[in-house]
């Protein structure tokens, strides 16, 4: 059974920065030269007084039997506690895609609210997709699916952990930046493969908890990385981080982890290691992962 969405507001009355809302009718060009204002309007540095032992999840949800219920209240005397309800609100936002007979595709655009460990809220929006996928451009392809679920939460997101790149981008505009910025919130991007920049030791064979800076390269438009033949002095714009392995055979390739906004890099890779319980994405986007997925089984 899939979990009920929270109720569209559908006013989207939340966003701070409305001149970068995500517009598929822009050329390529001017889409990038947006991103580009973006970015120089984003903060990679830390402004949201979170303590990543604050927002910390010792044990993962079983996804086995389904999705974890939703936990508003704290039921006294029950296993139904939702825990502190001062501790902040930690949103996770994944999608998946439908691609009907009709020829229209869609996304199916998941949020999910996790607060001191639990659910307590679930949101989902189904969208149309209005430009094909293409490197670089990811929020004018899913940017208004992701802000039409987050617009469906009840709750107030603390920080956004989004399924993408933040500042690891051509622009430092990814989508984790992009709607951090719109809704001017925390938010940090979580990334299964490297974008661009480069990390300053080799990926490979590496043991859960590792991590190495990603600097700033000559794919990246920045003043310390397009044209800098000295990446070391590049600036830090994600980190390579291993959040598991398995012990005897070192098969798990690591995240790439960035700030959104209003997060430095290395309070970004803190935060994703406290929210990591074990599996090799953390909590949030992969509960909304596997919400995204059960939402999508139901539309089909």
């Amino acid at each position: 059974m899939v979990p009920a969405a929270g109720p569209p507001r559908g006013d989207l009355d939340d966003i701070a920065h409305p001149e970068f809302l995500p517009d598929p009718a822009l050329s390529r060009a001017e889409m990038e030269s947006l991103q580009r204002e973006l970015a120089a309007t984003a903060t990679f540095a830390d402004d949201h007084g979170i303590d990543p032992a604050a927002v910390a999840i010792d044990k993962s949800a079983d996804l086995t039997d389904g999705l974890p219920d939703a936990r508003q209240e704290t039921l006294p005397g029950t296993h139904l506690d939702a825990g502190d309800p001062d501790a902040p609100v930690v949103v996770g936002v994944d999608q998946a895609f439908l691609t009907p007979d009709d020829g229209e595709d869609r996304a199916v655009s998941a949020a999910v609210a996790i607060r001191d460990g639990a659910v307590i809220e679930y949101a989902s929006a189904t969208t149309p997709l209005s430009i094909p996928y293409v490197p670089g451009l990811l929020a004018f392809r899913e940017g208004e699916p992701m802000l039409a679920a987050l617009d469906a939460l009840e709750v107030e997101p603390d920080l956004l952990v989004c399924d993408g790149s933040g500042r690891v981008h051509f622009r430092e505009a990814g989508v984790a930046t992009h709607v951090g910025v719109l809704l001017d919130v925390p938010s940090v991007g979580v990334a299964k493969s490297l974008l661009c920049g480069a990390p300053e030791e080799t990926t490979d064979d590496r043991p859960a908890g590792w991590r190495t800076p990603i600097r700033a390269d000559e794919s990246v438009e920045t003043a310390g990385g397009a044209g800098d033949s000295d990446v070391d002095a590049a600036p830090v714009i994600g980190h390579a981080y291993q959040s598991r392995q398995y012990p005897n055979s070192r098969r798990v390739n690591p995240l790439y982890v960035s700030p959104g906004h209003r997060v430095s890099p290395a309070t970004t890779v803190a935060l994703v290691e406290a929210l990591c319980a074990g599996y090799k994405l953390p909590e949030p986007t992969r509960i909304a992962d596997a919400y995204a997925d059960a939402v999508k089984r139901d539309a089909v």
